[in-house]
């Protein structure tokens, strides 16, 4: 269900809340859902249990997820995204760098246009994204 890669330059607590936010964009996970405990997750993906519940903290603190005492850990069904001006000019750092190695790769605007419109279209989807 969960997919990490040790050998990303990304923490693995990072990739499990981005695989998390990616599945509940594209449906594979809903609002209300349950989601496995810190231990199954860590058992599942043979992870240390102290990263699942690192990533489980960051969610449950931007109110993606929710946990309930006795019951488990649940997708929030009150979740709103909200537009972070810091986070958004970030984004647009990320974006640019990229962009400058799209174009040194000799892509053109169409192309990336292309590329950028086939990725929304796998997340709107549900389909994965390679």
């Amino acid at each position: 269900m969960f997919i990490v890669n040790p050998a990303s330059s990304k923490p693995i607590y990072q990739q499990i809340i981005e695989d998390i936010k990616e599945k509940i964009l594209k449906g594979i996970i809903t609002p209300g859902e349950k989601l496995p405990s810190v231990r199954e997750l860590a058992k599942m993906i043979t992870i240390n249990p102290n990263t699942i519940q690192r990533a489980y903290q960051e969610l449950e603190r931007e109110k993606v997820i929710v946990t309930i005492r006795g019951k488990g850990t649940f997708i929030s069904t009150e979740y709103q995204p909200k537009r972070n001006q810091e986070e958004i000019n970030e984004l647009k750092d990320r974006i640019k760098k990229e962009l400058v190695e799209a174009r040194y790769m000799g892509l053109q605007r169409e192309d990336i246009l292309e590329l950028v419109a086939g990725l929304l279209d796998q997340l709107e989807g549900g389909i994965e994204i390679d």
